[in-house]
């Protein structure tokens, strides 16, 4: 049975049993012309599919639940428009449900809770609205151009759970309102986490960080508005507002909401009360940038959101070479219309320029914008070319070196060698220290990279290291939970990712990752709905497909359990138990590894890729598999139907080969299995498995051999 995430859309004709007694011939022909005239061309624009009509409604499934949203939005507008001089009598009104979840499908059919869902929200839709489940919420927020309505928690028939439902609001004037309920993310309770004795050699003192207390004050830098009139100077703009949450980010004496969380309002209007409300903050900085020729135009503005006072207004017209200056000049009025003394090693970090070169600057800023799109080895570039212009351009190593993390952690071979991105991203960020030790991000970097490399108190220095030099850093925050986790500490994981929410309460897709294994080790029931949301934005990541499954294992919640197993090995056929063994084996505690194994296997997670099971009398023994091996080659085809070549030389060395890769390494036999190891494969650790016979007769593979990267079927040529 296929299943798949998707957003459910079900319109329903209010009254169309009257309006048929009345005039059936007539109201049906009504139904079909707002179909084929105002549904059909609003369903294609927003990329959907139209499943089925279904007498007086219709189903639609959307990739997309924005574009689910912003389709429902456009007919409810659009009926409105059409049917302003029919009389009351002859109109036909339609209420619209929309859910997110997963589905049933069966040809082109689609069904389940998810369909169910979405109907039940439209019986309790006003006529001409829109109404939509807690789930689409979460991911339409700020992105569909509507406000909201929460209506609280409902109870709808055949769904156990009761449902958080929202109402959208048509209304122009209400875009970016939430009505009636605050979305701060995670409880605003005030958690002390102390995180055991971490050396700071800077300051030779034990490390203690903690939730901020209350009485910092609180900000957002909303995302710089492009007055240039160029599209192409987006990335500018967005360089001065990252600029900024940068520098505000390393005062103590300040709580700054990071760059993920404010930049889900670039683009749209809001109500600084929503935002304050949203973000838990009290001070917002808007403001916009313009940049002509050789000339830089800031507009900036400091608003307390629970008077409405200005408390900065500035306005800079300067020379673009002036643009480090004029940053320093507003967070200077910043800090002191706030109240914020520095402590001497802050203002010795604001008043160090990022470079002195602007083309570097520039590269840099480009670069950044390449990040943020996926353009990952386009990004690599321009920080090179900023690094090459400026060898003290300390931001740019930086820069390069969490992309470079990034690449290798994924295995994005397509962009860098691992071995090549892993060494390029130890080279960048030991640089960027060199230029700048009190700089918070390259020490989050190296955290990440020295726990995967099982170099645990290292790690936890340079993750206390970057908490304590980035206050209001949710990075850094987020990859000390990662540390902590790994590191077996998990009470304290859980409390440093609820930190990070509080900087950023709309946490990355890899923050969400890092949250929901820190939730599921111990045993916090958020661990499902981080791990959902975070499969919804990146479903291609095979880590989440993992996790998730073994969340709803550890849960009791079987069914779903097998049913993320499924959409797991539908999304990556090599999902595994064992290939998840081999990419998490840093774990300091090898118990809770095995708790998360034992999890997977309860969901259904196969123990081997593509679901491969051999039978022990057909396994070959260690003497068996080094004869069959050593200094010979085999030959065959993949379980993805790939043809194949792998060459043993007598000393061990490897070359597996097909029309799409080339693989080298190395091969030894441990007990009864073989064992490859590649620099370029699952983090360069060994990945080992079983060979057995395959008795399927003349002309077929005489043997498989599989681990967690693969399944071979071969024979063994001279």
């Amino acid at each position: 049975m296929e299943r798949r995430l998707a957003a459910v859309l079900i319109a329903d004709v209010v009254g169309y049993g009257r309006l048929s007694q009345a005039d059936e011939e007539g109201t049906r022909a009504r139904f079909q012309a707002d179909l084929r005239e105002v549904f059909e061309p609003s369903i294609a624009a927003h990329h959907g599919r139209l499943v089925k009509t279904m007498g007086d409604g219709l189903l639609v499934e959307f990739h997309s639940v924005v574009d689910a949203v912003r389709c429902a939005v456009e007919v409810q507008r659009a009926k409105s428009e059409r049917d302003a001089g029919v009389a009351a009598d002859r109109r036909l009104a339609f209420r619209i449900g929309v859910n997110l979840g997963d589905v049933i499908v069966e040809g082109d059919d689609i069904h389940g809770d998810a369909v169910i869902i979405a109907d039940r929200l439209q019986t309790v839709t006003d006529p001409g609205g829109v109404t939509i489940s807690g789930t689409a919420f979460d991911h339409a927020i700020h992105k569909a151009d509507v406000g909201f309505a929460y209506l609280g928690e409902q109870h709808v028939k055949n769904i156990g759970d009761p449902l958080r439902v929202y109402r959208v609001l048509l209304d122009p004037a209400a875009v970016g309102r939430v009505v009636g309920t605050t979305r701060t993310a995670g409880a605003r309770l005030l958690i002390l986490g102390v995180v055991g004795a971490l050396v700071i050699a800077a300051v030779a003192a034990l490390l203690v960080w903690q939730w901020p207390a209350p009485d910092r004050p609180s900000v957002a830098v909303l995302p710089f508005a492009n007055l240039s009139g160029d599209p192409d100077e987006e990335y500018f703009a967005d360089g001065v507002t990252d600029d900024l949450i940068t520098d505000l980010a390393k005062l103590s004496g300040l709580i700054v909401i990071g760059r993920n969380s404010v930049f889900t309002y670039k683009g749209r209007p809001v109500v600084l009360q929503d935002v304050a409300r949203d973000l838990d903050i009290r001070y917002v900085v808007e403001g916009s940038v313009r940049r002509s020729g050789d000339r830089i135009h800031v507009n900036a503005k400091l608003i307390d959101t629970a008077t409405g006072d200005h408390l900065v207004a500035k306005e800079f017209d300067r020379s673009v070479s002036d643009v480090f200056a004029v940053e320093d000049e507003m967070v200077r009025h910043i800090v002191e219309a706030l109240g914020v003394q520095p402590t001497a090693s802050e203002q010795d970090q604001l008043a160090r320029p990022p470079t002195a070169n602007l083309e570097a600057y520039d590269y840099y800023l480009r670069g950044e914008q390449a990040e943020r799109t996926g353009l990952l080895r386009e990004a690599l570039q321009l920080y090179a070319k900023a690094t090459t212009l400026d060898p003290g351009f300390a931001e740019a190593y930086t820069a390069d070196a969490r992309t470079a993390v990034y690449v290798w952690r994924l295995d994005y071979d397509n962009v860098l060698p691992g071995p090549v991105a892993r060494k390029r991203a130890y080279e960048k960020a030991g640089r960027a220290l060199e230029l700048n030790p009190e700089s918070s991000r390259p020490y989050a970097i190296l955290a990440i990279l020295q726990v995967v490399d099982r170099r645990y108190e290292e790690a936890l220095d340079s993750a206390g290291r970057a908490v304590a030099l980035g206050p209001s850093d949710a990075e850094a925050r987020a990859a000390l939970s990662l540390v902590l986790t790994f590191s077996g500490r998990h009470a304290e994981a859980v409390a440093a990712i609820d930190s990070a929410q509080q900087f950023n309460p709309n946490l990355s897709t890899s923050e969400r990752l890092v949250a929901g294994l820190a939730f599921l080790l111990h045993g916090d029931a958020r661990a499902i709905e981080t791990l959902k949301r975070a499969r919804a934005e990146a479903p291609g990541l095979i880590d989440i497909h993992y996790l998730l499954a073994a969340a709803y294992a550890r849960a009791g919640r079987l069914n779903e359990a097998r049913d993320a197993a499924v959409e797991a090995r539908r999304a990556v056929p090599i999902v595994s138990v064992e290939n998840f063994r081999v990419l998490y084996a840093h774990f300091r505690n090898g118990q809770d590894l095995e708790r998360v194994l034992d999890d997977m296997r309860d969901a259904g997670l196969p123990e081997w890729p593509f679901n491969f099971r051999g039978k022990d009398r057909d396994r070959l023994n260690g003497e068996d598999i080094s004869r069959l091996a050593f200094g010979r080659t085999w030959q065959g085809r993949t379980e993805a139907g790939e043809p194949a070549l792998l060459q043993f030389s007598r000393d061990g060395k490897t070359a597996f080969r097909t029309p799409t890769q080339i693989v080298t390494g190395t091969a030894f036999v441990d007990g009864d299995t073989l064992c490859e190891q590649s620099e370029n494969v699952l983090l360069g650790r060994p990945r080992c498995g079983p060979l057995y016979r395959r008795n399927h007769g003349a002309g077929q593979p005489a043997y498989t051999y599989v681990n967690a990267y693969t399944v071979f079927h071969f024979s063994p040529v001279e």
